[in-house]
């Protein structure tokens, strides 16, 4: 069966994310007042092959684990539906 994962990976919050400072600096730039806080993430999405639910759930759990996230700098989580 063909599975979809919606990934968002993040810097863990007690890190600085400077190119979200960065954002947070220029927004007023923009017009855009108000803005207190920005951190910038990466979402990704997989679709695999996998016999059930749970299986596509441990192999995502260990693409994020093992390769996407770098777990001591950022935070993950996702969601695994039915393609």
């Amino acid at each position: 069966m063909t599975y979809l994962a919606h990934i968002n990976i993040m810097p863990k919050t007690e890190l600085l994310d400077p190119q979200g400072k960065v954002v947070v600096k220029n927004m007023p730039n923009l017009g855009i007042q108000g803005v207190s806080d920005v951190r910038i993430g990466k979402h990704v999405n997989i679709t695999l092959e996998a016999d059930s639910e749970q299986e596509a759930h441990d192999k995502v759990e260990l693409a994020c684990s093992k390769l996407l996230a770098n777990v001591i700098m950022e935070t993950y989580d996702f969601v695994v539906e039915k393609a």
